[in-house]
């Protein structure tokens, strides 16, 4: 086109002007300036931030030059050079004098930097120092990443004085929903009412949440997104987070943000999960991870080590599990980074479950609930309650069973998706079944028909498929002891098909196991049909199963359309399919739906 045209013209007589520059000339730095805005509308980070350093050089006002370098810098890091933006940011600060407002956007900066690779807790006394809405936003996600619900709320608080508005209602929302001040004393940790009446007003917590997503459609930046998808997850609404979290990475890649990609793989990663899609949560954490290592964003890689892990876990792959979680801990609990250190330990307490080590699982997930800020997140220890009540319950300790029920139950008053009424209703099923049964015997009449009745309500409500199948394992075993093998059969026959589809391989071999001894004669679990490909494959099939060309999938990924061609064409052998048709088909089946839900 003719404004293309002209553009690339402008920058190449913008660069031959600054070659030929004797000395400092504010008119070719301007055109310098220039030449990078458009690199970065083209999504040219890595060539903005080079212009940006020329053009700094040639500026003469110190003030001018720094607000150069700062912007050399978030061009540097949003193309995937981190030390390099570092050194920038550092220059830049020389050059700031006493103007406020570039030393506060230069310290946000040093506090995103700091979140990404450095010590969360460092980030969060950079970022709480500031006093725009931006600065205090980065500075409640730092505290989320730590762990400290104290300085979130303190944020909130201090966000709730600006305009209404979407950034503003998500900071002030998630800091009411956690302050302690509204602890009722259930020992929940970091789980407040959201002032003034949970779930109930537009002003507490929910409501701020909820009003905050009638806004979201407007939402057009990936970091803008990413709060819409933590709000949704506050909110319970996991079928809303996997969709802001995707939005969020389609943005990443569409716009070149390579810096910020492996950042927002976090998020899309984790939707995955939580969705029950465990091969697909695998192939974004494996290439978030491989993009994190090379941006050198430590807490990332510890980020995607723990999802692996967590994955790996309830896949049945204990090497991998151990070796995932002890290298996201190694850089989480020197980072202070809570959160990720959190689900590392849930992994290995989510991997001892899944094997049936009750013990060992127990005393994990005692660990999980009393490790500090920093160490361990209150978000893990609540929302990882009813996997701690089936240990409990596995391992015969009924009295700590009871008191993380009542305490959930507690939380749970504040929570609306009819997931978290499942899961509540799974826990008092599992306590239930045991209460004051002798040790060695079976439960008394009343309390197993009370537990099934619980378990029946559980499947009622259930909409996440991973937890129905569990919840469906669980009642069918205890049909089963109970002397009513046709009925089991049905729970676990439904259990085992849909642990296979989300390749989890000890629940599907628990459930097998449990089938045979009802009586029916079944094969030995098989594997998901997507098990055989590579992260890059499973990418590219699930994309193909949403609907996009080879094109479109070329420029989600930042691949040719060619190289696409290419994975298809080993795709399709691997599987046992020869078309695009089939092939979505086919992941379309072995997916688990998206559903809303409240695990991690």
């Amino acid at each position: 086109s003719r404004g293309l045209g002209d553009g690339v013209v402008g920058d190449r007589w913008a660069w031959h002007l600054a070659g030929a520059a004797l000395g400092q000339d504010e008119v070719v730095a301007a055109a310098l300036a220039a030449a990078a805005e458009r690199a970065r509308d083209r999504g040219g980070f890595g060539a903005a931030a080079t212009a940006l350093i020329r053009a700094a050089e040639l500026t003469p006002a110190a003030l001018t030059r720094a607000e150069r370098l700062k912007d050399a810098a978030v061009s540097a890091w949003l193309g995937g050079s981190p030390g390099q933006a570092e050194s920038l940011l550092a220059e830049a600060g020389e050059h700031v004098g006493g103007d406020t407002t570039l030393t506060m956007e230069i310290a946000q900066l040093r506090g995103r930097f700091e979140l990404n690779s450095g010590n969360a807790a460092e980030a969060v006394r950079i970022l709480a120092a500031g006093e725009s809405l931006s600065m205090l936003a980065d500075a409640s996600e730092a505290a989320s990443y730590v762990g400290d619900t104290a300085a979130m709320a303190e944020i909130g608080r201090r966000a709730a004085a600006f305009p209404e508005g979407f950034l503003r209602d998500v900071v002030t929302g998630i800091g009411t929903l956690v302050d302690n001040t509204g602890e009722d004393g259930g020992g929940t940790p970091g789980v407040g009412r959201g002032r003034p009446g949970a779930g109930g007003g537009r002003d507490d917590g929910y409501g701020l949440l909820r009003r905050a997503l009638e806004r979201a459609g407007e939402l057009t930046e990936a970091a803008e997104l990413l709060w819409a998808a933590a709000a949704a997850s506050y909110l319970g609404e996991g079928d809303l987070a996997v969709e802001f979290a995707g939005r969020a990475g389609r943005v990443a890649r569409v716009s070149g943000m390579t810096g910020q990609l492996p950042v927002v793989l976090e998020f899309v990663a984790t939707a995955e999960r939580l969705a029950g899609r465990l091969a697909e949560s695998r192939a974004v954490s494996e290439e978030g991870l491989e993009l994190a290592r090379e941006a050198g964003y430590r807490n990332t890689v510890a980020a995607h080590l723990a999802n692996l892990a967590v994955v790996a876990a309830l896949r049945g792959e204990e090497e991998s599990c151990r070796r995932h979680a002890q290298e996201a801990l190694t850089i989480a609990v020197p980072h202070r980074v809570g959160l990720r250190a959190g689900v590392a330990a849930y992994a290995l307490a989510m991997l001892d479950l899944s094997l049936g080590r009750y013990a060992a699982a127990h005393d994990r997930f005692l660990a999980i609930v009393s490790a500090g800020p920093g160490a361990g997140h209150p978000t893990v220890v609540w929302r990882t309650t009813p996997d701690r009540i089936e240990a409990a319950v596995g391992t015969g300790d009924l009295a700590a069973a009871r008191a993380a029920l009542e305490a959930y139950e507690r939380w749970s008053v504040h929570a609306s998706t009819a997931e978290s009424r499942a899961l509540i209703a799974r826990c008092r099923g599992l306590v239930a079944d045991h209460e004051t049964a002798a040790p060695g015997t079976r439960p008394r009449p009343h309390h197993e028909e009370s537990a099934f009745a619980e378990f029946e309500e559980a499947l009622r409500l259930h909409a996440n498929p991973f937890e129905a199948a569990r919840t469906a394992l669980l009642l069918g075993e205890r049909l089963r002891r109970a002397h009513r093998p046709g009925e089991a059969r049905a729970h676990l026959r439904t259990a085992l098909e849909a642990f296979q589809r989300a390749g989890a391989g000890p629940w599907a071999r628990r459930a097998h196991d449990e089938l045979r001894a009802a009586g029916e004669s079944t094969q030995a679990p098989r594997g998901s049909a997507l098990d055989g490909l590579t992260p890059q494959e499973l990418r590219i099939a699930g994309l193909v199963a949403d609907g996009l060309s080879s094109k479109e999938i070329a420029a989600q990924l930042i691949l040719s359309p060619r190289t696409v061609e290419y994975h298809l064409y080993k795709i399709y052998p691997k599987v046992g399919v020869g078309t695009r048709t089939e092939l979505a088909r086919l992941v379309v089946l072995q997916k688990a739906p998206v559903a809303p839900q409240d695990k991690l």
